[in-house]
């Protein structure tokens, strides 16, 4: 761990018991423009944030943009085993050397080589500048090292491209342990696009990120889905990360994570209702193998199977047909299943639910320096036959447009109502709860670590 994150990291208590005692959080990191302006230099530009994806850049001079705040980097592909990272800024006068459309995602594509549109200063994929109109003019003050492409630190991990503005910044593995141990085994880095939307928020990007942190709110926000079984769950600091999961019984630790079988008075049958409405519904948490597996529960066990057995059978049986058609899943033993949970929030800003052979992930940051507005990303991602995965792009979709179906429009009819609600003279500020909001009091317990205010305080 390097010296400016472990300024960061926590020591004791052990990281189950933190935070379990009642706590309230200040408004602050929601309104306050002020705050929103400090976290340019005093957060984002000091952690590592996921960027895009591996595959996204698979050839020499293939480049993807990732824009924070006034930040504009450049991630592109220098060798077939060699990725880089630079701030997209001509050294010259400061015209950035992509521009990213207006409107979209990122900017992307090829190059051979980079050229500033403002005097046609040239830059090579190493960064090095190779060539400055009437370059004698300068009298030799122009060197490598003031022409050069500022870098960028930029990493992989799990099949994700991470960046850290920082030039003192630690590696990549240390800033995300104990969630890159812990998810590992899934090998998320075998994992293809199913889906990808984008949009603009109407509140902080906290508040949207904090939707999805936690299970406390399921039985309210989406009380359909318990009709399939329960939905409450547990919330664990990690670190300067958390995690979510499932309450589940102890002989059923696979239950605790995101392949669920459903309960009721015949899991065969509750299990298919639970996949077919989330499929349906949602487009998320599952795969059209795991769905037809469940529709076939009913033929393939006999009343009365216990839901364990339910459980073994169901995966099992998904596990062998994917094989089948060439989509491999790790073999994770279900005591990891349990301990990894449903989702990690890695923090600050993005959230991996993860499952054997899927996942659902997403990723908050700010909308230049407003505080009630944000840009929020969902994907899915599965497992796929090689060669097979769909072409898929970042999709801008408001929050109303029929294709976030009608489970996650729920989420997203919280959102600006919260950001409302907390500017309100009556409100005196978040309360999570102890147990099953956990990470919501850790991920401001780190920010207070990075932005000097808005420790949680007890709550009296």
């Amino acid at each position: 761990m390097t010296e400016t994150v472990e300024n960061h990291q926590d020591t004791a208590p052990p990281a189950a018991e933190k935070f379990s005692e009642p706590l309230t959080i200040g408004v602050e990191a929601y309104l306050s423009p002020e705050y929103a302006r400090a976290e340019r230099d005093k957060l984002w530009r000091k952690v590592w944030q996921q960027a895009g994806r591996v595959e996204e850049i698979p050839k020499v001079g293939d480049f993807l943009t990732y824009e924070i705040l006034d930040d504009s980097i450049i991630i592109v592909r220098t060798a077939p085993d060699r990725i880089r990272a630079y701030h997209n800024v001509c050294s010259h006068r400061g015209r950035p050397l992509v521009d990213v459309p207006p409107g979209a995602h990122d900017a992307r594509g090829r190059k051979r080589q980079w050229v500033c549109g403002f005097h046609g200063w040239r830059y090579n994929l190493d960064g090095e500048n190779t060539f400055v109109a009437e370059r004698d003019d300068w009298k030799c003050a122009l060197t490598e090292a003031n022409t050069r492409l500022p870098e960028v630190k930029v990493d992989t991990w799990g099949g994700w491209l991470w960046i850290n503005l920082d030039p003192q910044a630690g590696p990549l593995r240390e800033y995300l342990e104990p969630a890159a141990s812990l998810l590992d085994p899934f090998q998320l880095q075998n994992m293809r696009f199913r889906w990808r939307k984008w949009l603009v928020f109407d509140c902080n990007w906290k508040v949207a990120l904090e939707a999805f942190m936690e299970t406390y709110h399921v039985p309210y926000t989406h009380p359909e889905f318990m009709s399939f079984g329960a939905f409450l769950g547990w919330s664990r600091a990690q670190g300067i990360h958390s995690n979510i999961g499932y309450d589940a019984p102890k002989d059923m630790d696979e239950n605790q994570a995101k392949l669920r079988v459903g309960s009721g008075a015949d899991a065969r049958v509750s299990t298919a209702e639970l996949q077919n409405f989330t499929w349906e519904n949602a487009n998320t948490n599952t795969t059209r193998t795991l769905v037809d597996v469940a529709n076939r529960l009913v033929d393939d066990l006999p009343e009365g199977t216990p839901p364990a057995e339910v459980l073994q059978h169901w995966l099992a049986t998904a596990r062998a047909e994917d094989a089948a058609r060439g989509v491999v899943w790790p073999t994770v033993e279900p005591a990891a299943v349990g301990a990894s949970g449903t989702a990690w929030q890695i923090f600050p800003n993005f959230q991996i639910g993860h499952a054997l052979n899927n996942m659902l992930c997403y990723s908050a940051r700010p909308y230049g320096y407003d505080p009630d507005k944000c840009i929020f990303e969902a994907a899915v991602y599965e497992l796929f036959p090689e060669g097979e995965e769909p072409a898929t792009e970042w999709e801008f979709t408001p929050p109303d447009d029929p294709g976030w179906r009608t489970v996650l429009p729920q989420d997203f009819s919280n959102m600006a109502a919260i950001q409302r609600g907390m500017k309100t003279a009556g409100f005196t500020g978040p309360k999570p709860n102890p147990y099953r909001e956990r990470t919501v009091v850790n991920l401001h317990h780190n920010l207070a670590r990075y932005m000097g205010t808005g420790e949680p305080r007890p709550l009296a």
